[in-house]
């Protein structure tokens, strides 16, 4: 029996075709990554109508970058990257820092020890989640930029250190060490928080 999926060009056959003036084959590619895209520069920006936009200028530098892909990374670390920078740019065009509230860092396994978070029922966990929740985003906006994107891509894309490294244009030490650092920073105001209830 035939694999269906194994008919469907890879991303490497189809950056080839692009590379060769395929414009369609383009198309296949911004279908398939475009809501991948809006996800990872909705992180960054609120307004829907702007991110709609900077994902769209985020393919457009692509397709005029796609003749200088050589193929050192994936293709979809390399788009990545390039939406993650057309994002912060934009924001930096807009004086604006990036938003962090619609980062969703509350994560049931890391909290599975404490009771309290257990039974969401009660007024009083209903609070103390909203607090975490302020916590967090606040944590996290406080973070440098560096260690704040290491963190996002590791803890809610899922990229390996060697994909964050290659984003991010460092080594994969400095991708660990900037994960570690912004994981303790959270992780304290975290702790601060639980110590005060």
């Amino acid at each position: 029996m035939v694999d269906p999926s194994s008919t469907e060009p890879t991303d490497h056959q189809l950056v080839k075709r692009v590379q060769r003036g395929d414009k369609r084959a383009f198309d296949l590619l911004v279908l398939k990554y475009q809501f991948k895209l809006q996800a990872i520069v909705g992180r960054f920006i609120r307004d829907v109508d702007e991110v709609a936009d900077v994902t769209q200028e985020a393919f457009i530098k692509a397709y005029r970058a796609m003749p200088n892909f050589r193929g050192d990374s994936q293709f979809y670390t390399w788009l990545y990257r390039i939406a993650v920078n057309t994002a912060k740019n934009y924001l930096a065009s807009k004086s604006r820092r990036p938003a962090t509230a619609d980062v969703e860092i509350v994560d049931a396994e890391q909290f599975s020890n404490n009771d309290r978070f257990l039974d969401e029922s009660t007024p009083e966990s209903e609070l103390l989640g909203a607090e975490l929740q302020l916590t967090i985003d606040s944590a996290l906006s406080a973070l440098p930029d560096d260690l704040r994107t290491a963190l996002t891509l590791r803890e809610f894309d899922g990229l390996s250190y060697e994909d964050i490294a290659v984003i991010m244009e460092c080594p994969v030490g400095t991708v660990r060490s900037r994960i570690f650092r912004a994981r303790e920073a959270v992780d304290q105001k975290v702790l601060h928080l639980l110590d005060k209830n």
